[in-house]
């Protein structure tokens, strides 16, 4: 667990304030699939609200206690029934995370954006051939109801 400074807990509540909880605890506990889900929110987003449904603070204080031990995060708040949590992103393994290039099939080109809309009849994205708006408003008639001929 990792533990921070008064004045770094500080900075990261005000960072906390605006932000809406991304993982949510609800009657089962803190399940394994739970624990996966916070850390990847953790991988992803560094700072994370977490939403536990109990009424018991105990047991809220306890599953701040374990997501912080499990996933070597830091307690930035605990305020009702909102837990802030804190971890730096991790680096990601270089054997598993990194896939390897993928292999271009022989023949297959890049086109761009005009290539292909020519070739499927996209005429959004070719300006020439944009029509003006048909935004006009009719013509007026005449005072005497008289329609011109």
């Amino acid at each position: 667990m990792t533990e921070l400074t008064p004045a770094e807990r500080r900075a990261f509540r005000a960072q906390a304030h605006h932000l809406h909880p991304v993982v949510s605890v609800a009657s089962n506990g803190l399940t394994p699939a739970v624990l996966k889900e916070i850390d990847h929110a953790l991988q992803a987003h560094e700072l994370i609200k977490i939403r536990v449904y109990g009424e018991d603070r105990n047991e809220r204080d306890l599953i701040m206690a374990t997501v912080c031990a499990e996933l070597g995060a830091a307690s930035v708040q605990h305020i009702g029934k909102t837990l802030v949590v804190w971890r730096e992103k991790r680096e990601e393994e270089s054997t598993s995370a990194a896939p390897a290039e993928k292999l271009k099939k022989p023949g297959s080109k890049a086109k761009s954006a005009k290539a292909l809309s020519a070739r499927r009849g996209i005429a959004s994205l070719n300006p020439k051939s944009q029509k003006k708006p048909h935004w006009f408003a009719a013509k007026p008639k005449s005072p005497r109801g008289d329609f011109e001929r």
